[in-house]
């Protein structure tokens, strides 16, 4: 399996070596050892979730309370997802940055999303999964969103999808509602770097 840290300093991305033959392929999806060993500590298993979407959706951007938040191992494996990852981070030096990268059942890489960090993702044709495991169960007080269309942000979501095809982005209404970026940092919705940090190494004993 092939580790590669992103531009956001606490997210990974996961390549794992496929076996193909003529009765079809294998490939290690998880690899609780190559985790820990990208993150610094292992990686606790509370929940898994699955969402199947049509093509144009975008869900998040979301993150959690941190502590505890929620870390997420997310994969496609069906489909195809723009997956993002936004530093939503008082105090980080990347703060407000984000970087992408492309989960389809084809290269069936993995991205890792650590405490703090926000998701989005963006379904590239109809019916792409997407399975998150997740360090926690879910927590509806603890659990906040920031508009995936704030200008601040400023991420280029795909104009077509996997077929080529215009895309016309469809979200919930809950994520449209969202704040922007400084609507959330104002009402003190963001989690502060030296916290997410402290918790961190707490984890990492």
């Amino acid at each position: 399996m092939q580790v590669r840290e992103l531009s956001i300093a606490g997210a990974w991305e996961f390549t794992p070596a496929q076996h193909e033959d003529h009765r079809g392929l294998f490939f290690e999806a998880f690899k609780a050892e190559e985790v820990a060993g990208a993150i610094g500590h292992a990686f606790t298993l509370a929940q898994a979730n699955t969402s199947v979407s049509a093509a144009g959706v975008i869900r998040g951007v979301h993150f959690a309370d941190v502590p505890p938040g929620q870390a997420k191992y997310v994969t496609c494996p069906s489909g195809a997802v723009l997956d993002v990852v936004v530093d939503l981070r008082v105090g980080s030096p990347t703060f407000g940055a984000h970087d992408a990268v492309l989960l389809d059942d084809a290269d069936r890489k993995a991205v890792y999303i650590s405490e703090g960090l926000g998701h989005a993702f963006c379904s590239l044709q109809d019916g792409s999964t997407v399975t998150y495991l997740c360090s926690t169960g879910y927590n509806p007080t603890g659990e906040h969103g920031v508009s995936p269309l704030d200008e601040e942000l400023g991420i280029g979501w795909p104009s077509v999808g996997r077929d080529g095809a215009p895309l016309e982005l469809v979200l919930s209404e809950k994520d449209r509602d969202a704040p922007n970026l400084r609507e959330a940092a104002e009402a003190g919705l963001l989690p502060r770097a030296d916290r997410v940090e402290a918790y961190l190494r707490d984890l990492r004993g």
